[in-house]
């Protein structure tokens, strides 16, 4: 009783604003205004099998299905989220970026043929530096919904890779060709779903396929968002 009669004074002094424009917000922990959410540019690519990420992996590594949940533009601030937390402390979201994956993946029917899900981790030294690993943070928001374990330690990197942002494919690839490792014979015989944020070129994402698919694995991937390379 006494929550429900201070939620109000509290939102009075300390506001729950949009994310991206500013709006004030009710106190229902909402990450943007109803307006933003609309205006980021929804990709659909979990509807059709024949998509652009799906295309990335063809004649490079066997992947079961593919997509990404937004475009990944300046314009449309999903930019500016993803910018949010990975470098700004923000897992929440990362979690709540998850949670629209979640939604749109539980309106496709292969997603119904996975049993966990695998974050790609980061080096422990960079994840101990930021004190999370994003990819875990949109699994775990992907898990709220759909209702899949996330497993974080099948997966480890091994080495630390310079930053990928100014690389091509074949530079990508080079940089993280022997860089992931699978822990113990779980993955064999089972069908995961590999999460990551952004997929640009795909080489990352291709390396942690490899050693999944090499470990007996069925592979599906899923980012948050796809960026034109």
């Amino acid at each position: 009783m006494l929550t429900r009669l201070l939620s109000p004074l509290v939102h009075l002094f300390y506001p729950h604003c949009c994310e991206l424009c500013g709006t004030d917000l009710p106190a229902t922990g909402d990450l943007l205004c109803l307006r933003c959410w609309q205006a980021l540019p929804v990709t659909g690519f979990h509807r059709y099998p024949d998509n652009p990420v799906a295309n990335i992996f063809n004649g490079r590594v066997t992947v079961q299905q593919a997509t990404a949940t937004y475009y990944y533009t300046q314009s449309s601030g999903v930019q500016q989220l993803i910018h949010r937390f990975k470098y700004r402390q923000r897992p929440d979201i990362a979690v709540s970026l998850g949670k629209q994956t979640g939604y749109q993946l539980s309106e496709s029917t292969w997603i119904h043929n996975i049993d966990y899900l695998v974050p790609v981790p980061l080096f422990p030294h960079k994840e101990k530096l930021r004190g999370y690993n994003q990819a875990t943070q949109l699994a775990n928001g992907i898990a709220q919904v759909i209702s899949l374990p996330v497993y974080p330690k099948i997966l480890s990197r091994l080495q630390f890779t310079a930053t990928q942002t100014r690389k091509g494919r074949a530079a990508r690839w080079q940089n993280v060709a022997a860089a992931f490792r699978v822990n113990g014979n779980q993955v064999n015989g089972s069908h995961v779903l590999l999460i990551d944020d952004v997929i640009t070129t795909g080489a990352t994402t291709e390396a942690c396929c490899a050693a999944l698919v090499h470990a007996g694995a069925k592979v599906s991937v899923c980012c948050v968002a796809f960026a034109w390379s």
